[in-house]
């Protein structure tokens, strides 16, 4: 846990540090090779068991763009985008993640990547032509956390879409935001990710030291990726971004007229971490996928860490409202570089949901003892 002497108590709730010292007692050893300089989350590759229901899930219910498709894959995109995809789905046996993908900066943070990796004696395969359409090339690994990450530079550039308002909806998805891992050692994982470059902006601890969970980010928004403490290596989630809060709720009503509410798996509502409108939605294999917008910038070098308390009501819905409980149990696979799902390893440390939604969890907005006593708080959706 940050060092109280170290923290400041916002108007908020929240505590602000400088940097989030987060220890483990069993690090990743830092390689000496530079890590490759990752500019930002591109793409997640999907793998899915019926591809013309997921099609249809994106395509014509979320409104991503097919930049190209053929029997096995579908190719899509964001209205923003410019690159060849920020989504890749493909037929396959079991619902998976294949990798999470990253830019780099320069084609030699190829060359970092694969020094880097291999000094860590992880799994790593480079291919001249990379691993999918429109993606130059490319190097994958299985990551120390046992995660499939790729990173790229080179790429096919297709027609960002943002003056063509013709083909807007109402909502439309502008941008992919960011990744969401489910990791059973938090503090091991932020602190790999941290010699891989990323910096903490928010993160969820109690007073005996436990983190729940941590956002980290390469480009200047609050996340590129986050680690959620679970049963792990899993995908918690991939969100895309939207203008506007309003067109979130396009997308409900859109659902609801499509009588396809069922997909919706929680909110819409506001998150206290990262301050986003949300909604989280399952795609016919279950795959989780956020809808997101208005979080912050986090570019400056000073910028404060936000440190949230786990029995806060308010830190994953602002508004108060309880976590259904299939949101901290279900996850996706993930693959290794072979395709076969990576083992699930269970967590030891104490589980978010079991302490703060659980049979006899109760969470609190205000946490000084008068209120509590008061009956102030609120009791977390029963098991």
């Amino acid at each position: 846990m940050t060092n109280p002497e170290d923290r400041t108590l916002t108007s908020s709730g929240f505590y602000v540090s400088q940097e989030a010292p987060i220890r483990t007692d069993n690090p990743v050893p830092t390689p000496t090779s530079p890590a490759p300089d990752i500019l930002r989350c591109a793409y997640m590759e999907l793998v899915v068991t019926d591809l013309a229901a997921s099609r249809e899930f994106y395509v014509d219910v979320l409104d991503l763009v097919v930049t190209e498709e053929d029997e096995n894959t579908v190719y899509l995109r964001s209205m923003e985008e410019f690159i060849h995809h920020n989504l890749v789905l493909r037929q396959g046996p079991v619902a998976a993640v294949a990798a999470f993908s990253y830019r780099v900066r320069t084609p030699e943070d190829l060359d970092r990547a694969v020094a880097f990796y291999t000094e860590l004696g992880c799994r790593v395969e480079r291919r001249a032509e990379g691993f999918t359409k429109g993606i130059g090339e490319s190097v994958r690994v299985e990551d120390p956390l046992g995660f499939p990450y790729e990173f790229f530079y080179e790429v096919e550039h297709v027609e960002r879409l943002a003056w063509r308002y013709d083909l807007y909806t109402p909502g439309a998805l502008v941008r992919l935001d960011h990744f969401n891992q489910v990791t059973p050692d938090v503090p091991r994982a932020v602190a790999f990710m941290q010699d891989l470059g990323f910096r903490v902006t928010e993160d969820i601890q109690d007073d005996e030291g436990t983190v729940y969970a941590a956002w980290m980010r390469r480009k200047p928004t609050v996340h590129d990726t986050a680690m959620t403490g679970g049963d792990g290596p899993r995908m918690h989630h991939v969100a895309f971004s939207t203008h506007e809060k309003h067109n979130i709720l396009a997308i409900c009503d859109k659902l609801g007229a499509l009588r396809r509410s069922d997909a919706i798996e929680r909110g819409p509502g506001r998150h206290g971490v990262s301050n986003a409108f949300y909604l989280y939605l399952r795609d016919p294999d279950g795959h989780r996928v956020e809808i997101y917008t208005q979080d912050y910038y986090t570019g400056d070098p000073d910028n404060p860490v936000v440190t949230w308390d786990v029995h806060d009501n308010q830190r994953r819905d602002w508004w108060g409202n309880p976590v259904v409980p299939s949101w901290y149990t279900d996850a996706s696979l993930v693959l290794d570089l072979d395709g076969n799902p990576k083992p699930v390893v269970a967590r030891t440390d104490a589980s978010e949901m079991a302490v703060t939604i659980g049979a006899d969890g109760f969470s609190y907005t205000r946490r000084d003892e008068e209120s509590v006593a008061a009956g102030e708080f609120k009791l977390g959706a029963q098991l």
